[in-house]
This record gives C-alpha cells, sequence and structure tokens, in this order.
C-alpha cells in the first residue's frame, strides 16, 4: 500500500489508497500473485469473471502471442459462485486489500442472482459487471454492445446488490459509439465504469494455415490495445465527468498509467503485463508517484481529465517551481530565504 496520500483515489463511495489494481482475469485466484509482491500494496484485486457455474472454458490452444499484444479466447474458466464464495473469497479478504468481484452470466437472471448471492458477503468492495458476454436470450448477441441491453444487466446487478455497494460496468471497445453505452449504464444505475475490455481479433498460424485459436477469434490485449483504450476514457470522461472511470488496456508503466488518468481515469488495471512481470502492479505505482513528482502535481485527483483542459491551464495544486538561487554580493549563490 503506498505510504503517499498524493495518489489516494475513490471510485464512487469506495475509497482507493492508489489508484492501481490487477484486471479481471489476469491476476487469476491472487494466489499466483502473492509470491512476488504484498496484494496490499493494489489498490484494489479485480477478481476473475465470476459465473453461476463452473466452467471448464474453451479447448486449447486458447492463447496466442501477436507482435504488440495477446490473443486470448479463454471462455470465462471458473469455479463458479458456489465455490468461489467457499474456497476463493475467504483466503482473498485475509490480503488487506479491497476486493472487486468481477461478475458475468448469459441472461440477465444470472446476473441477477450471482449479485443476490454477493448481497450479503462481507468484504466485499464492489462489482464489475462484464458486460462482454453473449445473450443465450438474444442469439448470442453480446450485452456490451448494445444500450438496452447493457443496461438491463446493469440494472439487475444494482436492484439485487447490497444497497450502497459501488456497481461497476466494463465495456468493450468493439461498438459503433461507447459513449452511448456509457450513458445507458449509468442511467441504469452503475456507479463507474471499467475501459475497456479487450477487443476481437484474430491470428492464423502459417504453419497449420488455420486460426491460431480453437474459437477462431479471441481478445486482443496488451499494448496495441492502449490508444484504442485511451481513446474510450477520454470520450467518455468528456460526456460524463463526474463518473469515476477504470482505465484498462496495455497499461505496463507508471507513464501508461498517468495517460489513462489524463484522459480522465481515475484508477488504472494491470493485466497482460502481469504474464511477463507479475510484480507489474508495485512497479507501475511507484513509477506514476515518481511521474506525478516530477510534473510537481500535488495530487492524483489533480490530473484527472488534465488533457481535457485549455493548452497552459495550471491545476491549482501544481507545487510551483522552487526558487532560483540568487547571487549575493560576493558573487557567490545562496538560498533565497523564505
Amino acid at each position: 500500500m503506498s505510504t503517499s496520500g498524493r495518489v489516494a483515489t475513490r471510485i464512487g463511495t469506495l475509497e482507493l489508497a492508489n489508484p492501481v489494481m490487477t484486471a479481471s482475469g489476469c491476476g487469476g485466484t491472487g494466489r499466483e500473485l502473492a509470491p512476488f509482491f504484498d496484494l496490499s500494496r493494489l489498490g484494489a484485486f479485480v477478481t476473475t469473471s465470476v459465473m453461476a457455474q463452473a466452467r471448464a472454458g474453451r479447448p486449447t490452444p486458447r492463447v496466442a502471442e501477436t507482435p504488440s499484444g495477446l490473443l486470448t479466447a479463454m471462455g470465462l474458466p471458473g469455479p463458479g459462485i458456489e465455490t468461489f464464495l467457499e474456497h476463493e473469497l475467504p483466503w482473498l479478504l485475509e490480503q488487506d486489500v479491497p476486493i472487486i468481484v468481477s461478475v458475468a452470466g448469459n441472461s440477465v437472471e444470472e446476473y441477477a442472482d450471482i449479485a443476490r448471492r454477493l448481497r450479503g458477503v462481507p468484504g466485499v468492495a464492489a462489482i464489475e459487471v462484464n458486460v462482454a458476454c453473449p445473450n443465450v436470450a438474444d442469439r448470442g448477441l453480446m450485452f456490451g454492445r448494445h444500450p438496452g441491453a447493457a443496461a438491463s444487466v446493469v440494472r439487475a446487478v444494482r436492484t439485487h446488490s447490497r444497497p450502497g455497494l459501488p456497481v461497476l460496468a466494463k465495456l468493450a471497445p468493439d461498438v459503433t459509439d461507447i459513449v452511448t453505452i456509457a450513458l445507458a449504464c449509468v442511467d441504469a444505475g452503475a456507479d463507474g465504469l471499467t475501459l475497456i475490455n479487450t477487443l476481437e481479433g484474430m491470428a492464423i498460424d502459417p504453419e497449420t494455415l488455420r486460426p491460431a485459436l480453437t474459437g477462431v477469434s479471441g481478445g486482443l490485449s496488451g499494448p496495441a490495445v492502449r490508444p484504442v483504450a485511451v481513446r474510450c476514457v477520454y470520450q467518455v470522461h468528456a460526456a460524463l465527468p463526474g463518473t469515476p472511470i477504470i482505465g484498462v488496456g496495455g497499461v505496463a508503466s507508471g507513464l501508461d498509467a498517468l495517460e489513462f488518468v489524463l484522459a480522465g481515469a481515475s484508477a488504472v488495471a494491470v493485466g497482460t503485463a502481469l504474464f511477463h512481470d507479475p510484480s507489474a502492479p508495485a512497479r507501475v505505482l511507484r513509477e506514476l508517484e515518481e511521474a506525478l513528482a516530477a510534473r510537481r502535481v500535488a495530487d492524483l485527483a489533480d490530473a484527472v481529465g488534465l488533457a481535457h483542459k485549455p493548452a497552459g491551464y495550471v491545476p491549482p495544486q501544481v507545487r510551483p517551481e522552487p526558487p532560483a538561487p540568487e547571487p549575493s554580493e560576493a558573487g557567490e549563490v545562496k538560498e533565497r530565504l523564505p
């Protein structure tokens, strides 16, 4: 956990000591990351998307590397809500880190049922609603690609969640207008937004001459998607400046995190970088603090959305340049006294 108040942030009513968290599906159960850094140093830990029933996921191969990112078609493998509550969540709650539970489902009713199961569970800091799931009641079309469908899921989770518990909507970028979907989710009760989920892509293996993934297409993550994610954060913040945003997509350094903050994010999540650097969140946080200090920004909140301000704008909390030394009568340089 950061020792500096400079990077404290808020996502709705959720107060975080710092803005760096894990991205859903990339931190495993948390046990995989614990040997590399103290999880309590995270602003929050975001779980893998939990569904009503256990799922094995898609058959292999379901991961393929690209020159600038990672393609995955995992199929949301997981133990299901009952096993999660019995075995995974108790361990996470012992790690002294806010827990954001990601939830997913194939119908509005499934989302609502999981929200009900979490309602009486102490220690859950927020629910992240993964709307990038196929709606089995609507020809398998993704909830997140339709404002009405996305809103119906968020409304169901909001209705059946514990009163006051922050509900976040995680949106996919493969849409005509992400702002319209963001507005629909906020109108339906979302307290914040997570931007973005993966971009749909595919790769073909030149040896087999066939798609590299069993599922043909998959979700592209990593550095390649960061410009898309920053654009989405910027657009949604411009339309909803009062709505907290968690920026996700290719965050691998403190400067990456700062870029999201300047676009309008109040927090960031580290995902693909964890696969080659499991201690990345601690490093990203340290680098972000250094970046803020180098730019004389006193508090993270003063940098949120700064890229939207007119050229020449200086936030009120930016510390002034230190006074320049002045020469003495003897020609020596002396410090200017306060």
